[in-house]
């Protein structure tokens, strides 16, 4: 059984429960220096690149491609679906195995499956008020970050400069109305945390209310796979069979 197959099962004691509304799970991998202008160029995503991909990385799996999305919609997938952007220096995962509580249990084969120069992880969920990010550059681990509102669960690695206003407490957590904050509560929220590193590294928020001009999750596109078992991956259904076509002598006699 491969690395990801033990770490897609259900009930794992590392990864959080599938993300969907309100919740990320990616990891990217870049070779661009400007990564910001590449996800803004409008580039169709590579969908052999990403079906090769999707089938090196769940080789245990069969791997059915669905509709292109937008990550606006696909970036907390389902533990059997996987969406992939494949573009021009650049390619992002959208997979439930990006939800580690721990990053730096990342499996080897998702850190660096393209020989990339940098991979980055973003996940978060929102409802549990959990985020998470790290980095590795040429498969060298060098930042992760993984904490709730109370706990941090992982601080490995030197700080980042861009952290400093939200250890400095400038991003208060918004607290609904007659909530009450634990006195132990960490200066700022774990998923805006780990939504800063994604701006920081992509250029782009999943949860602030955007500037006007600025790039959305809703611009990229990404193609969707979803999972099955090995050998149980339902079969196409043929198309109906079209009634053949009438030939000319067939309509001047008048024939149906």
């Amino acid at each position: 059984m491969s690395e990801l197959k033990r770490v897609a099962e259900p009930n794992s004691a590392t990864a959080l429960e599938p993300p969907s509304s309100g919740k990320a799970s990616t990891l990217w991998y870049v070779d661009t220096p400007d990564p910001l202008a590449v996800l803004r160029a409008g580039h169709e995503p590579d969908q052999a690149a990403a079906l090769a991909l999707a089938r090196l990385l769940y080789a245990d799996f069969d791997v059915v491609p669905h509709p292109v999305g937008t990550l606006a919609g696909s970036a907390g997938p389902a533990a059997d679906e996987v969406f992939i952007g494949c573009l021009p220096g650049l390619t992002v995962l959208c997979a439930a195995q990006a939800a580690l509580i721990r990053p730096t249990a990342l499996p080897e084969l998702l850190v660096r499956p393209l020989a990339s120069e940098h991979t980055y992880l973003v996940s978060f969920d929102s409802a549990h008020g959990w985020g998470a990010f790290a980095h590795w550059e040429r498969g060298e681990f060098r930042r992760s970050f993984s904490s709730s509102r109370l706990h941090i669960v992982e601080d490995e690695g030197l700080p980042l400069v861009w952290e400093r206003p939200y250890w400095a407490g400038e991003h208060p957590v918004r607290w609904r109305a007659g909530e009450l904050p634990d006195p132990q509560s960490l200066p700022f929220d774990p998923p805006d945390f780990a939504d800063a590193a994604n701006n920081e590294w992509l250029g782009f928020h999943y949860r602030s209310a955007p500037a006007e001009g600025a790039l959305t999750s809703a611009d990229i596109t990404v193609c969707g796979f979803t999972l099955f078992p090995r050998g149980a991956a339902p079969v196409p259904s043929a198309p109906p069979a079209r009634p053949p076509k009438r030939g000319l002598l067939d309509r001047l006699r008048g024939r149906h």
